[in-house]
């Protein structure tokens, strides 16, 4: 495996989306944002063809270059998703990488008054933007939305608050049953605070903002819970509440909140049931070696989508022996899959 780019067969656009929606976001975070769309082998080449979407959504502190690297001896996903298209796997496609990044490393694509507007600005500029510039299938039939960790989140919640837009998903190891994959650590995550931070997430930011971030121990850790929290629990005004006390027992009004946008307990209300029965396609896996038991979360999703009364034949599920990470080869079998579903 050569250590440097490939030459796609495709195209892979480069662009910058100046958006309104993100502009004069809470944390001052830019509103111009980076957007790479790929166009398969033949775009260019048949000018009446329009062709179905998937968009790509990255996990906990990714930005959309962050798909450009390499880790030894594998390619890059936009390779990977290139190679699907160029050796016939699928029938072609538009695959579109947005960024939702925040400088608490992530939004969970969801709009948030302490953050921002992330979900508003993937489903009311980002998929405007992209039927207009390119030659798509613009209905929600054709089109999907894929990702790992919090791009699973957002591929799973997304549909069921857009089922206008998305009709068909793949979700990687997202995040989901909250109460296996994020509680258990909220005591770890008290201690933390309590020893190097006197019990406090205005020292702890401030410590952190000031100086090269990952030199103290539990900076990811304390960021990443506070991240989600931003998204999940933050009040009108922008105040982040975190859903643990000093002793790392759960609040319970504020735990309530997070629940409420758990994908396994969404699944369950009347209107996004209704939304995931009428996906065309729902791929769930994970890795039986989850670092954070969201292979438990897989499971509990798929059920829930059961009992949403969605047929079996439009769902692929799967359990695979691996961890959290490295899983991008599972990215492409997740693409031809629903291609082949969003092209009929």
């Amino acid at each position: 495996m050569p250590p440097w780019s490939a030459e796609l067969a495709g195209r892979l656009d480069h662009h910058v989306i100046a958006s309104e929606l993100l502009r004069g976001n809470p944390l001052g975070d830019p509103h111009r944002r980076p957007l790479l769309v790929y166009v398969p082998p033949g775009y260019d080449d048949e000018p009446r063809r329009r062709y179905p979407v998937v968009y790509v959504t990255q996990g906990y502190t990714g930005q959309v270059g962050m798909w450009l690297n390499r880790v030894p001896f594998r390619p890059s996903y936009p390779e990977l998703a290139d190679a699907v298209f160029a050796e016939k796997r699928a029938p072609p496609a538009i695959v579109v990488y947005l960024d939702a990044w925040t400088s608490y490393g992530g939004s969970q694509y969801l709009d948030s008054p302490a953050t921002g507007r992330y979900h508003s600005y993937l489903c009311d500029e980002i998929v405007p933007w992209v039927d207009a510039g390119y030659r798509t299938l613009a209905s929600r039939d054709h089109r999907a939305i894929t990702g790992k960790s919090s791009g699973g989140y957002a591929a799973m919640v997304t549909p069921m608050l857009r089922p206008d837009l998305f009709g068909a998903f793949a979700t990687h190891a997202g995040d989901a049953l909250f109460e296996v994959a994020y509680r258990p650590a909220f005591p770890a995550r008290a201690r933390l605070l309590r020893d190097l931070h006197g019990g406090s997430y205005a020292a702890f930011l401030a410590d952190f903002r000031s100086r090269i971030a990952g030199t103290r121990p539990g900076d990811l850790e304390l960021m990443e819970v506070y991240a989600y929290a931003a998204a999940y629990s933050a009040d009108a005004d922008g105040t982040v509440r975190v859903p643990f006390d000093d002793t790392g027992a759960v609040v319970p009004a504020v735990w309530e909140r997070w629940l409420a946008r758990d994908p396994v307990l969404m699944a369950a209300r009347p209107g996004h049931a209704e939304a995931l029965r009428s996906m065309r396609a729902l791929w769930i896996d994970a890795g039986t070696g989850d670092e954070y038991h969201l292979d438990f979360g897989a499971v509990a999703f798929r059920r829930a989508v059961q009992a949403a009364g969605v047929p079996g034949e439009r769902v692929h599920f799967e359990l695979f022996d691996a961890g959290h990470a490295g899983i991008e080869y599972r990215y492409p079998l997740a693409l031809a899959w629903l291609c082949e579903r969003l092209a009929a």
